[in-house]
């Protein structure tokens, strides 16, 4: 983690120094903090903060709960690391923590998610109605997220109450996870992990999204999908074998 940050800092005082117009923000945002976590719960803060819940007190909700959830800390550097590896726009590992609202609203998700299973229910609301206004995107806390996520561009981005989503899946902007019916119990997707969701997939339903699997862009799925399958269409139907790994080589094609 220690030579993760050091890169994070070294980029930082290249940005200053490139833009000199944007020194203080590199200062505030990273380097005047002694370590990740740090600057990621003074960035969030400062991005969510509010009349009523200033960013200072925001702040130090996330401050604590880095302190006893580390693996909270582990989970942030893992889904910065899949858009490195993943999005060639990304040739910076600084820019997620700054620049990204994807990666910036899956931390603020993961700090709600933290607080509704401490019983405070009415904070971890608070973060998800605040990361919908400032991210566009809307994960209800009780939801239950992997990490190495890639969530590209964002905007549109709805994950229901009861939903299951594995490690190092990617998903682009519009993606829904939503719910069917009205009853107690589940009522949202599972996602397994290394599953593609490309641009306005919809997902409804307590269907299962198999490991390895692609849905194609502006896809309805209503039905299970097999592991290693590409699905597409309304309803989505199969078409294909997907890729060994379609999370990671984000291939959108129906091949």
């Amino acid at each position: 983690m220690e030579d993760f940050w050091q890169k994070i800092r070294q980029e930082a005082e290249s940005g200053g120094e490139q833009e000199p117009a944007l020194a203080s923000f590199y200062f505030s945002s990273v380097l005047n903090h002694r370590n990740f976590a740090a600057a990621l719960a003074f960035h969030l803060a400062s991005r969510m903060g509010s009349d009523t819940l200033p960013a200072l007190l925001l702040r130090s909700i996330c401050d604590e709960a880095y302190v006893d959830q580390p693996e909270l800390v582990q989970a942030a550097k893992d889904d910065l690391l899949a858009y490195y590896d993943r999005d060639p726009a990304c040739d910076q590992y600084i820019l997620p923590l700054l620049f990204f609202k994807g990666f910036l609203a899956i931390q603020a998700y993961r700090i709600a998610h933290r607080l509704w299973g401490a019983g405070r229910t009415s904070l971890a609301l608070y973060f998800q109605s605040m990361t919908a206004t400032v991210f566009s995107v809307d994960i209800h806390p009780a939801a239950c997220l992997g990490t190495g996520l890639m969530v590209d561009h964002a905007t549109g981005i709805v994950i229901g109450e009861t939903a299951r989503v594995g490690n190092n899946v990617s998903m682009l902007h519009g993606v829904s996870l939503g719910g069917s019916g009205c009853h107690m119990g589940q009522r949202h997707p599972m996602v397994a992990d290394g599953v593609l969701l490309a641009a306005g997939a919809k997902i409804l339903g307590p269907v299962s999204i198999g490991e390895g699997a692609k849905v194609a862009a502006g896809s309805v799925v209503l039905e299970d999908v097999d592991a290693h399958m590409t699905v597409a269409g309304v309803p989505a139907k199969p078409v294909g074998k997907a890729s060994n790994q379609p999370a990671v080589d984000m291939n959108q094609s129906l091949d």
